[in-house]
């Protein structure tokens, strides 16, 4: 059975890593890459199919035409990827490798070893690995972490890591209704696999892996703009989630 790696595009034409994607799929038939162009104004599309046509066996390409965020191209790309009956294990993270294919490989492998997880997270706050931020990320992580744990109430380090992989079989629970947010959908998840799980129960379906490498690159898609709408962001998915029903099962939608 594959890995299904999710990577969300918005404008990568210039800093897209085309020789490392290409020779991690032709080295691992067991996965496939799944590129998703979320409405990129410059010529991102025709780099990835270029990179797409170096390995079609197990590289595609799924074009949505106007950007609408990291959240909706990452649960396009889990809608794809669900339909692959060959793929029992679905992940995504950063176009930029940011967290590398190596860390990527090791989440999976502990999901793989572990029957009772159904979902496996890098975090870059643990561990004593290569882990570099620039200073406005560093100072806007520690703030985040500190109103999300407030929000989950659950013993996380890092929730917004770009590096998680899961089980198909959960993949109903954590994508089926679409995200609140453009960025912060990580939250999203883990608040629905809490009310699916319960408070007790979940912290065993799950697992925190550190990272050993973890690089911060230029040009980041979150802005300043982005980053002081957070707070009002996570109260707005504190106030939907907290009056919703415990969260079931349910058969994967587009809608």
């Amino acid at each position: 059975m594959k890995t299904g790696i999710i990577i969300p595009c918005y404008n990568e034409a210039t800093r897209l890593n085309q020789e490392a994607f290409v020779n991690f799929a032709k080295s691992h038939a067991d996965y496939h890459v799944c590129f998703v162009n979320d409405g990129s104004a410059d010529h991102t599309l025709e780099v990835l199919e270029s990179v797409a046509a170096q390995s079609p066996e197990n590289i595609s390409v799924v074009d949505v035409k106007i950007n609408a965020g990291k959240a909706a191209a990452v649960r396009t790309g889990v809608k794809v990827l669900s339909q692959d009956d060959s793929i029992e294990f679905i992940g995504f993270i950063d176009a930029d490798l940011s967290t590398d294919f190596e860390d990527f490989k090791s989440l999976v492998t502990t999901l793989k070893k572990n029957d009772d997880l159904t979902f496996v997270y890098g975090s870059r706050g643990k561990g004593e690995g290569e882990i570099k931020r620039n200073f406005f990320r560093n100072v806007f992580s520690k703030i985040v972490k500190s109103i999300v744990f407030l929000i989950l109430g659950l013993p996380i380090e890092d929730t917004q890591c770009g590096a998680k992989v899961f089980r198909k079989e959960i993949i109903g629970v954590a994508y089926a209704e679409k995200f609140l947010t453009r960025w912060l959908f990580d939250v999203e998840i883990f608040i629905r696999l809490k009310k699916f799980y319960g408070s007790s129960e979940v912290m065993h379906k799950m697992h925190e892996q550190p990272l050993t490498r973890w690089v911060h690159m230029d040009d980041s898609k979150l802005g300043m703009k982005d980053a002081i709408q957070i707070p009002y962001k996570l109260l707005s998915i504190w106030v939907a989630y907290s009056i919703l029903k415990p969260t079931t099962s349910v058969v994967f939608s587009a809608n």
